[in-house]
């Protein structure tokens, strides 16, 4: 493997994709995008209103088109949307450029997370809660599918994170 190798971050809303990815792009001079910022910048509207007038699978075709062109840069740090997952064509296209790491963080801290962030568009329901729930077991099997490095992350805070990556960056990578 290539010590260039893009790195990219899934995992569920919350769990901290952003602050790592962030953090790691520093540690490792490199440049970082979250692709979620990235639709914002293109369209130059809040993600909650493109849910809005397009609706869930408008705002996953934009995804799918960020994510297509971001993984075509090289030696990056990019933090996926949670969704991203749902396409097996976003799941291959990350699994075959770069080097897929998930931040599995269970449910319940999710929520404590992201119970006052009103930005969260899945999350506008009765039962945030429960959505989580729903969303942690579709999408787990798909984020195990797709990374090459599982980092339980409701334990450690997010610079213990960034140690635990690079330090199997390097061991898995830099071969």
């Amino acid at each position: 493997m290539d010590e260039q190798r893009n790195i990219y971050l899934v995992g569920l809303m919350g769990a901290g994709k952003t602050t790592v990815g962030r953090q790691l792009a520093r540690r490792l001079g490199r440049q970082f995008f979250d692709s979620d910022h990235e639709i914002v910048e293109r369209t130059g509207v809040p993600i909650p209103t493109i849910f809005e007038i397009e609706g869930e699978a408008g705002f996953r075709k934009r995804e799918s088109q960020a994510i297509a062109e971001l993984t075509q840069s090289e030696g990056i740090v990019l933090a996926t949307g949670g969704g991203v997952v749902l396409d097996s064509a976003n799941r291959a296209c990350l699994r075959s450029t770069g080097w897929v790491v998930y931040l599995n963080v269970c449910p319940r801290l999710l929520y404590e997370r992201t119970k006052n962030d009103r930005t969260r568009p899945l999350l506008s329901v009765d039962d945030p809660m429960a959505k989580l729930d729903e969303l942690y077991r579709q999408r787990d099997p798909l984020y195990r599918e797709v990374a090459h490095l599982i980092v339980e992350g409701s334990h450690l805070v997010a610079a213990g994170i960034v140690q635990y990556i690079m330090r199997e960056y390097s061991r898995q990578c830099k071969k």
